[in-house]
């Protein structure tokens, strides 16, 4: 039994669909009051003594419903201190950010563009805007969390549909490619992707070297 705290620790649960070119926010409907019923960021209260990276695993797998090797990688973003967020209460909510690689199959979990999230739980809204830029800011810079995200293999199509979604703004690929030879362990292979469907130029291939990003 998990002995809680009034801190709280609320997940911001990211994905990247090829199909959909996009970086997707899953969320999905609280099973208690307050605002049951409603979606929500997967989140928990902090149990004493445990570490902010098992919270969030237990955040994803108990609200998401996604299975534990799905998740590629956390970390911290920001602390959110309103006195009045909870209506229970004044509580401290962490904010934190969890990459994963499969849709989940909870028929409740929602995943949702981050231009188009939906109405959310609680201050949730506001967590993922102001955490939003923090994110556009971690890509290209950490690499655990861009590795998490697009996989040790990508091509330049990809990097630039990630890089919109966080940003708002797609950039030009001459820019962001000299983005990328920047990164550690990112290198360009000789390798392109298959060719688009409507023809045009196939893009190129990255790749993570070993050891350079989560397994």
């Amino acid at each position: 039994m998990i002995e809680s705290t009034l801190v709280s620790v609320d997940v911001i649960a990211l994905r990247f669909d090829p199909d959909a070119r996009a970086v997707l926010l899953g969320v999905a409907p609280r099973a208690h009051e307050p605002f049951a019923g409603e979606l929500a960021l997967p989140g928990v209260l902090l149990g004493r003594g445990e570490r902010l990276r098992d919270a969030t695993t237990r955040a994803v797998t108990g609200k998401l419903g996604l299975a534990e090797k799905s998740i590629t990688a956390t970390g911290q973003l920001a602390t959110f201190d309103e006195p009045s967020r909870d209506p229970r209460g004044p509580t401290l909510s962490i904010a934190l950010w969890a990459t994963t690689t499969r849709p989940g199959e909870n028929g409740h979990l929602t995943w949702a563009r981050l231009d188009d999230v939906p109405a959310l739980a609680f201050d949730h809204n506001r967590i993922v805007a102001d955490c939003r830029p923090l994110l556009a800011d971690k890509l290209w810079r950490d690499v655990r969390f861009t590795a998490g995200l697009l996989g040790r293999e990508f091509t330049t199509a990809q990097a630039l549909d990630v890089t919109e979604s966080l940003t708002g703004d797609r950039p030009y690929p001459a820019n962001l490619g000299r983005t990328m030879d920047r990164v550690p362990g990112l290198e360009r292979t000789t390798q392109h992707a298959s060719a688009l469907p409507k023809g045009g130029r196939p893009p190129l291939v990255w790749r993570f070297t070993a050891g350079a990003a989560p397994a």
